[in-house]
C-alpha cells in the first residue's frame, strides 16, 4: 500500500500532536476500524493504535499513473466515542 501526504501539514501535525503523517501510516498496517465520512470527495476514518495511543485518521483513496494510493489528511487522539467504536468492533 502506498501513502502520500502534504509535507507542510505533516510537519505541523508532528509539532502540535506528536506524530508525522508518515508515522501514523503504520496504523493502517495493523488492526483498525474503518468508517466512511459523508464528504465529497469520499473520505474514510481509520481508528487504530500507534504504539499505545489510539488515533483517528482521515484519509482518501486516490489514483495516479502508478495506481491507487492512500492520501493521509489528518489525525487526532481518538475521542471517547471513537474508542467505544474501536472496542466494539475489535474486542
Amino acid at each position: 500500500m502506498r501513502f502520500d501526504w502534504d509535507d507542510d501539514k505533516s510537519q505541523l501535525l508532528q509539532e502540535t500532536r506528536g506524530y508525522s503523517l508518515g508515522e501514523i501510516s503504520a496504523v493502517l498496517a495493523g488492526e483498525y476500524v474503518e468508517q466512511i465520512k459523508r464528504d465529497e470527495p469520499e473520505q474514510f476514518i481509520a481508528i487504530g493504535y500507534l504504539e499505545k495511543t489510539l488515533l483517528s485518521i482521515i484519509y482518501e483513496i486516490r489514483y495516479d499513473t502508478d495506481g491507487e494510493y492512500v492520501w493521509l489528511i489528518t489525525y487526532w487522539n481518538s475521542t471517547k466515542r471513537e474508542r467505544e467504536i474501536y472496542e466494539q468492533y475489535l474486542n
